[in-house]
């Protein structure tokens, strides 16, 4: 990654402009683990461009993610879907995690939604549910605003983290899917899953879910203006919660399970963002 992430972020988003067909996205949906299928319910997209093709951006190295950006229209809105998250625990830097959402954000986007897989500390929310994310806990060590201070036109380092999942977009979600619980992520590095003393003390500090993505990318977004929305499948109960062993095939299970419920629930909150 060059010493200029925006600039390498602006050059990824006008070859996507040129290859999709699109001039300028309204809304850009991360799809984590598990939420691939059930983004299809939200139609046929019109362009599906490879990532590979596009500056800047890492393969995925994780079973349910493969780099794409789909492009299609939804409820009049211009929607980019971005497959293939990559991870701080694939050894990638913060700007290399969140350079995806950069790039969708230069390319009009002004409200991402991040989706993801994690492990649920509350009990009584069971696995298969899931969370509309009110704020987090970044445990990873590390922020995509680190090192040289931005350009100027891209405002200070120092954003304020206030309002990061916006209240106003959580609302707007929760008209239209009132089943869904609030709930506090916690992102942790990875890759191995947490202890239950990792997941005791995330719990006193407030958390309802862990996972190991999300955080970094959510910062990112919101230093560049864009409102954030989360959404969390809980995959299984963290550490210490249940007594079972955890596996990353059981969080691609439950995604699979749940395709369809995930596909409806996009359906219902891509239009009203």
């Amino acid at each position: 990654m060059p010493s200029n992430p925006y600039e390498l972020a602006t050059r990824a988003a006008d070859e996507l402009r040129t290859r999709s067909g699109v001039s300028a996205y309204d809304v850009a949906v991360v799809l984590g683990s598990g939420w691939r299928e059930g983004a299809g319910a939200l139609g046929a997209p019109t362009s599906d461009v490879a990532t590979s093709e596009l500056a800047g951006f890492a393969e995925p190295t994780v079973a349910g993610h493969s780099g794409r950006v789909l492009s299609l229209e939804v409820g009049g809105a211009r929607v980019a879907l971005v497959s293939g998250r990559v991870h701080l625990y694939e050894g990638h830097s913060a700007h290399e995690v969140v350079h995806a959402v950069r790039t969708v954000v230069a390319a009009g986007a002004r409200t991402v939604v991040l989706t993801n897989a994690c492990g649920g500390i509350d009990p009584t929310i069971p696995p298969g549910s899931v969370v509309l994310i009110r704020d987090h806990l970044n445990l990873t060590g590390t922020s995509p605003l680190e090192g040289p201070s931005p350009p100027e036109r891209y405002g200070s380092r120092f954003v304020d983290l206030g309002d990061l999942y916006s209240a106003r977009r959580r609302r707007a979600v929760a008209a239209v899917a009132p089943e869904l619980t609030e709930g506090v992520y916690a992102g942790f590095r990875g890759p191995h899953y947490e202890t239950p003393a990792e997941i005791a003390m995330a719990r006193a500090m407030g958390a309802t879910l862990v996972g190991m993505s999300t955080v970094l990318e959510a910062i990112a977004a919101r230093h560049l203006g864009a409102d954030v929305v989360g959404l969390a499948l809980v995959s299984n109960f963290a550490a210490g919660v249940t007594s079972g062993p955890l596996n990353h095939l059981e969080v691609l299970g439950v995604g699979q399970a749940a395709a369809g419920s995930l596909g409806n629930l996009l359906a219902r909150v891509v239009p009203v963002l």
